[in-house]
């Protein structure tokens, strides 16, 4: 079982640094296996809005759009994600950016229309293994706002838990919260 301590501390919020922690923890019969970060290493992925989205004139699998990331101007972008779509709200590699593997973004013609940047998946940041489709983000995320801290990713690593002691600590988790009502 994962856990982002970000979550947990905000449930429970001891003053004390995550390696305590941790050790607390197992400490309690939670077994934490491992401290990882809850996100590939990246930079330079911000919100953006898809203002724009058409069908790719020279492919049927691919759509061409107009993102906002709040800079001078609408970046065009090509995207092979099946829910892209206009009005949604999604995570944007811009020109320059690193994603996970070093992969560098860069300006590229594909089948012949420009693209400056890339619309993300969760696949692609290396938050987890869904590749079905681009992140959507509610309606609210502001725009051009940098993707690690709106999804809140740059505070805490995840923990890891056994999956032999996950079900003692939830049962134990259970018994203390009926012993207080």
């Amino acid at each position: 079982m994962k856990f982002s301590e970000l979550w947990l501390r905000e449930w429970v919020n001891p003053a004390i640094d995550s390696e305590a922690l941790s050790d607390q923890i197992t400490m309690a019969g939670l077994e934490v296996d491992g401290v990882e970060p809850v996100a590939g290493s990246f930079n330079g992925v911000v919100v953006g809005e898809v203002v724009e989205c058409g069908q790719h004139p020279n492919a049927d699998k691919l759509r061409v759009t107009k993102v906002n990331v709040g800079g001078e101007r609408l970046l065009d972008i090509v995207c092979g994600a099946p829910n892209c779509r206009q009005g949604l709200k999604v995570a944007v590699a811009t020109i320059g950016a690193v994603l996970p593997g070093d992969f560098k973004i860069k300006a590229a013609k594909l089948r012949g229309e420009p693209s400056e940047g890339m619309l993300c998946s969760f696949s692609e940041l290396g938050i987890s293994d869904d590749h079905s489709g681009i992140i959507e983000l509610p309606a609210d995320a502001p725009i051009g706002t940098d993707i690690r801290e709106y999804l809140k990713l740059t505070i805490t690593p995840s923990k890891s838990a056994s999956r032999q002691t996950a079900p003692t600590a939830w049962a134990s988790l259970a018994w203390r919260a009926m012993s207080l009502s």
